[in-house]
């Protein structure tokens, strides 16, 4: 037997997580993102190697960040899958906000051909059955799936299968350390036959926290202090939330009076939500609920677009993250020209949009098109407050749940390449790194009931401590899948050669006899 997965998305590359696994004879596909990188077909999965959308036994989304749910309408109202779909409560909750956010920026301001209307995205989201954490559904009379707290975002899970004896686990995006307002990620000891894993932060180790928010703090402090301003591009969920907590809890230390802005629309919708669903949120924040809500922040307040050039320093956090359109870019193109501002980059950019260029070199001009270019004489600083696991946090999970295959997805290659000769070398569990559009065969075990004759145990097994011996002999395999191990000698005497057999060395118990 085996697992067969289709890698559809984040083969090799951060972007468009999509993987379609067939195990025990169940198609399930995890995730169903887009890549911010493109705006053209490269944009979404392939969904034409699928034989059919609705050969697909359910999908199970891991978390509301588009580049793991952005082509899920399409997929649903395009290709017209009609199966199950599933995902956390926050998730379906967050969903949505995201989906329409960036469909208004890709067609309404960008004027890019719509992949599907805002009608498509409510049809879809109907569709979508909640579940909670650690809450087993039964799919099927046959498939299983449980989801466990990942951390990364509000609502992200990880997700487990099982069909039978086969057993997986995919990740999605997941954080093993604990950040201000969401725990780090918990799961069981499970024993599994495959683990999808990101990779995103694949050789990276990060220093101390405590460090980092200095260093964001200091670097931010003295812009402001000087007169300047400072664009934070972050997704309106997630980092935006962590960063908020970080600055407004400073500017209440430090008794500063300059503006923190957060542009208006969704986040303002993002922040209801958080209040709403606080008990998704770390210990410490449910812990500090009881006196004051922490989302409710003391020093930030809605921006609007007229305020873009308005005189004197100030922080604002503009979406979408990565500087890939929409309101950020818009800023950008004002702030990016003048030496006393500065862009502070939260985490990871993909490949194509202006916060990855901006991240690998200091460029001093950004061509946007044939007729736009803007010319980059502010600072530039990269933050390391990722969501995602390092290089660490991944190796701890493989070697807590020790599973007997690991395929790497959502990372670059090079370094899934480093990642993956660790874990074979280090861990001695085989580890594949596919590109998009392969497929990876993991076989797996089956467990089968053998019976074994009286003769059997008696003459030809070797008795250890305890009941258990070790035998060797001769396992005959008959129609239905029934299974006997016998000597040789009851081999020849009683049992006809049209049966399957095969030489047998193994354990027996009392209760295989």
């Amino acid at each position: 037997m085996a697992i067969q997965c289709l890698i559809l998305g984040a083969g090799q590359e951060v972007g468009k997580s999509c993987v379609v696994a067939m195990i025990g004879g169940k198609k399930i596909m995890f995730d169903c993102g887009m890549h911010m990188g493109f705006s053209d077909h490269r944009a979404f999965p392939d969904f034409s190697l699928l034989s059919s959308s609705n050969d697909i036994s359910c999908v199970v989304i891991t978390h509301f960040h588009l580049d793991h749910i952005g082509a899920l309408p399409y997929f649903t109202e395009v290709c017209g899958y009609n199966g199950p779909i599933y995902m956390t409560y926050p998730t379906k909750a967050l969903a949505p906000l995201m989906l329409e956010d960036y469909r208004k920026i890709l067609v309404d301001r960008r004027g890019l051909e719509e992949q599907y209307t805002y009608e498509n995205i409510i049809h879809c989201m109907n569709k979508v059955i909640p579940i909670d954490i650690k809450q087993t559904i039964q799919v099927d009379k046959d498939l299983l799936i449980r989801a466990y707290y990942a951390g990364h975002v509000l609502g992200a899970a990880m997700i487990y299968a099982q069909v039978g004896e086969e057993k997986m686990l995919y990740t999605g995006d997941y954080n093993m350390t604990p950040d201000r307002h969401l725990g780090a990620a918990q799961i069981d000891r499970l024993s599994l036959d495959l683990l999808i894993t990101e990779s995103t932060y694949a050789t990276t180790v990060r220093d101390s926290k405590y460090l980092r928010e200095r260093e964001f703090l200091k670097a931010v402090h003295t812009c402001v202090a000087a007169g300047g301003k400072v664009l934070i591009p972050t997704f309106a969920l997630g980092r935006a939330q962590e960063l908020c907590i970080l600055l407004d809890d400073y500017w209440e230390r430090m008794n500063i009076n300059v503006p923190i802005y957060f542009s208006a629309g969704l986040t303002i919708q993002a922040n209801m939500y958080y209040k709403m669903l606080i008990g998704w949120t770390s210990q410490k924040i449910k812990d500090s609920y009881t006196v004051r809500n922490p989302f409710d922040f003391k020093h930030v307040c809605p921006f609007e677009r007229s305020m873009i050039n308005l005189p004197g320093p100030c922080v604002l956090f503009a979406t979408p993250g990565m500087i890939s359109g929409g309101f950020s870019l818009e800023v950008f193109k004002q702030w990016a020209p003048s030496d006393k501002n500065l862009i502070a980059i939260p985490g990871y950019c993909v490949a194509g949009t202006i916060g990855h260029k901006l991240m690998s070199g200091k460029p001093t001009r950004i061509d946007l098109d044939k007729d736009t270019r803007i010319d980059v004489r502010c600072q530039i600083h990269q933050l390391t407050f990722s969501p995602h696991t390092d290089s660490k946090g991944i190796m701890d999970l493989v070697e807590f749940l020790s599973p007997k295959h690991v395929i790497l997805v959502h990372g670059e290659k090079p370094k899934m390449a480093a990642l993956k000769q660790r874990i074979e070398s280090e861990l001695g569990i085989q580890c594949e790194y596919p590109a998009n559009n392969e497929t990876v065969l993991v076989p797996t075990t089956q467990s089968l009931k053998i019976s074994a004759s009286k003769t059997f145990v008696r003459n030809c097994t070797t008795e250890l401590d305890g009941d258990e011996r070790i035998a060797e002999g001769i396992l005959v395999m008959e129609k239905g899948h029934n299974a006997k191990i016998v000597s040789e000698e009851e081999f020849l005497e009683t049992i006809g050669a049209e049966r399957n057999v095969v030489s047998f060395t193994g354990w027996v118990s009392p209760l295989a006899q």
